[in-house]
């Protein structure tokens, strides 16, 4: 396959500087790694986080972000055997990892010390080619497209692994705070799919007909619930559901997802606002209720939530616009006007 000797990719320096479009010489892969020729990429939150400098862990300056790139494996180096020239393939946050440490070796390779994630400490899929670790790639299902693929590379993944974190099991309550959302309308599919009896919690109309339409058994407007607790409770005959996957980025609704859950049940929180929250100690320790985190997910993880849209049982709902569009869509990211995911062609 003959490459182009440069090709385009948006850049950053960081600290809320804007993207810009650059001519960039194309890369040979190294020792385990491949080159993919992205042709789709979809636009995180942490992309914009990455940008601004938000966190605590800075990213590399210059970035080239994204982390939700999916595309073909063009060159493969030295090593790589797992991989071909033609291979449909993905770029994820999980970029690396040391796969030696304590926490790789039980399976836990997403708290690795020693990891590297795409977009953030290695240039991402904001490009038209983009260097990745082979043993670490998505592969993609025959079948599932490019652009149905790259929201679950993050958005997808992300809430499939939290469900699992929950331990909730078929026939029993899920509830979704933040449910008619970019990482929401995924969480409701999948829990569905996993037999659980989802009670979608978000604001508006839309939102509920969205939710309701993907399989939420219940939907709690708090736009127009006084009390979205008491109406949990109410769904669930006063015992509070089994597991609450909390997606808002209100650090109150932190505190009242404690008070949704069932006794012995599972508290999952995966959105990242700013500062701290309180947890109430009598109810978590007199119900023996689990306050967990999650964040993404292994390999496994991702090779299993693929398959779930292969088998069309998830769809992520997103719109599809172009790689020069990406400052455009960060400033509605930004206000809040995005619904569902935002899909670049490159």
């Amino acid at each position: 396959m003959t490459l182009p000797e440069t090709y385009k990719a948006a850049v950053t320096e960081g600290n809320g500087a804007p993207y810009v479009f650059k001519q960039v010489p194309t890369p040979t892969p190294g020792k385990g790694e491949i080159l993919m020729r992205v042709h789709v990429t979809g636009v995180c939150h942490t992309d914009l986080h990455a940008k601004d400098g938000d966190w605590p862990v800075p990213p590399k300056a210059p970035l080239t972000g994204g982390h939700e790139g999916a595309g073909e494996v063009v060159a493969v180096g030295e090593d790589v055997t797992s991989l071909k020239i033609g291979d449909r393939v993905g770029i994820v946050w999980l970029y690396s990892a040391c796969g030696e440490c304590e926490h790789c070796v039980k399976g836990n390779e997403t708290v690795c010390e020693k990891q590297h994630n795409g977009g953030y400490s290695k240039d991402g899929s904001f490009q038209e080619y983009c260097i990745a670790d082979a043993k670490y790639c998505a592969r993609i299902p025959d079948g599932v497209s490019y652009a149905d693929a790259a929201p679950l590379l993050c958005a997808g993944v992300t809430t499939y692994k939290a469900l699992k974190e929950s331990e909730v099991k078929a026939g029993e309550y899920m509830t979704i705070v933040g449910a008619g959302g970019g990482l929401g309308h995924l969480a409701v599919q999948y829990a569905k799919a996993m037999g659980m009896n989802v009670i979608a919690i978000d604001g508006g109309d839309e939102k509920g007909a969205l939710c309701k339409e993907l399989g939420a058994m219940h939907y709690v407007d708090f736009m127009k619930t006084p009390n979205t607790v008491d109406e949990v409770l109410k769904i669930t005959g006063g015992k509070g559901a089994e597991g609450v996957l909390c997606l808002a980025t209100s650090n109150k609704v932190f505190n009242d997802c404690v008070h949704m859950c069932k006794r012995h049940g599972c508290v999952v929180l995966v959105s990242l606002p700013p500062g701290d929250f309180s947890i109430p100690i009598f109810p978590v320790v007199l119900k023996r209720i689990t306050v967990r985190g999650s964040i993404v997910g292994t390999r496994q993880d991702l090779a299993e939530c693929l398959e779930f849209c292969a088998q069309g049982k998830v769809k992520p709902i997103y719109k599809t616009q172009h790689l020069e569009d990406l400052n455009e869509v960060f400033q509605e990211m930004h206000q809040g006007k995005i619904a569902g995911r935002i899909v670049l062609e490159l």
